[in-house]
């Protein structure tokens, strides 16, 4: 199968306005008819039976039969026994250059005194108890593991659980294993999908339920965040971040073989990923195509390329301000910008979830070492939400505290917007305090 037939060309300017939200379309969505409905029935089932529910669910849906669904010690000390040196190298310097960059974004607490004898604060809190999910489906994901766990421990959040798929063999994948225990996440289940996501939101014998859920997934564990986050009794969501996707902006200059290889690179993660070319250069299009024909038989993973490729898109604008235009209408996970001075364009773009700048910076580095997070927002929610950081694992609370005579300043103003309200007893609050005798100043 040739690249002219697995990246369609289209001509931006031809298209009215229908045209152009159809071809920014996510393919999953298309496909999303019934998914609602089943998850529903999968966190209902997993909500009821527990454990015996997620045993009876990764029989059916994976094919494996358990006996135990957590991790123990003896399996993880064979995973790292099993793993090269070079690989749990890897992994180290993966981790301390995530925690190089999360650890510098710890913020201290804020104190304001807003008027003489009123001050405000803002404190940070970690999460009690987080889930991390870590998918494995296609491709084992150690370094998701790494971008859940480094921030998870920095904001010290006292439970910290992980998910992720078993193997056919009825073993967590030892790199995901190895990953997760280095950054110290001691508690790991073998359990996937929608089904983990209701096991971590509601809890079952096993597994303990958490506050909030982390980590990407397909439409079906994203579908299950969506679902719990709206439960009361459920759990809070990161983000919505299902199946992956890669925008390349470049113009004539950029190199066809590295525009071809990012794009198949985002295009294995899965056939519902989706890759987009969006160029000035009209002749890039072909370059690109005959540069995936070459590289494409090479690879492994071709036919799922093969098949993501098949829902992309070349697109041709007449100007990099156009193909900006069409970055921020998409809002994509991860933007390239393989461009003459890729540096002018980023106060430009304000719908990304993380932004890779020039021509020696592949999207990959981000996915594995470079320190930013990978874990980051699909389907355009890059237009509302960000990508992970320690933000996320901590939650902000705010204290005041009023000395009498602090007090005495704000009490004509609360006395005064509480009767335009017609809240008596705001007034009240404020009122019954000024006429008591209160110590100090």
């Amino acid at each position: 199968m040739s690249g002219g037939r697995l990246l369609t060309r289209v001509d931006w300017s031809v298209l009215d306005e229908a045209g152009r939200q159809s071809l920014l379309e996510r393919p999953a969505v298309r496909g999303a008819a019934g998914l609602s409905a089943a998850v529903a029935d999968i966190i209902a089932d997993v909500r009821t039976q527990g454990d015996s529910a997620l045993l009876r669910l990764t029989e059916k849906l994976d094919g494996v039969a358990l006996r135990e669904i957590e991790v123990s010690d003896a399996e993880a000390q064979a995973a790292r026994r099993e793993l090269a040196p070079a690989a749990v190298s890897a992994i180290d310097t993966a981790i301390a250059n995530v925690r190089a960059f999360h650890a510098a974004q710890l913020g201290r607490p804020i104190r304001v005194e807003t008027v003489p004898g009123v001050v405000c604060e803002r404190v940070p809190r970690p999460l009690r108890a987080v889930g991390l999910y870590v998918p494995a489906g296609r491709a084992p994901l150690p370094s998701t593991a790494i971008m859940l766990g480094v921030p998870a421990a920095l904001a010290g959040c006292p439970v910290r659980v992980l998910c992720t798929p078993p193997r056919p063999d009825g073993r967590a994948d030892p790199a995901v294993v190895v990953a997760a225990r280095a950054c110290g996440v001691q508690r790991i289940f073998k359990a996937g999908g929608a089904q983990a996501v209701a096991a971590m939101a509601y809890g079952t014998g096993s597994i303990p339920k958490v506050d909030k859920i982390f980590g990407p997934g397909n439409a079906w564990v994203t579908a299950a965040k969506q679902a719990v986050a709206l439960d009361p009794a459920g759990a809070a969501l990161d983000m919505p971040a299902g199946p992956s996707e890669v925008m390349v902006i470049a113009d004539a200059g950029a190199n066809p073989r590295f525009v071809a290889i990012d794009l198949l690179s985002q295009a294995e993660h899965g056939p519902d990923s989706q890759v987009l070319l969006v160029t000035t250069a009209s002749g890039l299009v072909d370059q690109v195509r005959t540069e995936i024909d070459a590289l494409l038989p090479t690879l492994p993973r071709r036919d799922i390329m093969a098949e993501s490729l098949l829902h992309g898109a070349a697109i041709v604008v007449a100007s990099l301000a156009d193909a900006i235009d069409v970055a921020n209408r998409y809002a994509p996970e991860h933007l390239i910008l393989q461009v003459a001075e890729p540096r002018r364009c980023v106060e430009d773009i304000w719908s990304a979830g993380s932004v890779f700048i020039g021509p020696w910076t592949p999207e990959s580095v981000g996915d594995y070492c470079s320190g930013t997070n990978h874990v980051l927002p699909t389907y355009g929610h890059a237009r509302a939400y960000s990508g992970l950081s320690l933000a996320d694992f901590q939650r902000q609370m705010t204290l005041q505290e009023l000395t009498p005579a602090g007090l005495a300043a704000l009490a004509p103003t609360v006395e005064t917007l509480a009767g335009l309200e017609g809240l008596d007893a705001h007034a009240a609050a404020v009122r019954l305090r000024r006429s008591s005798r209160m110590p100090g100043p």
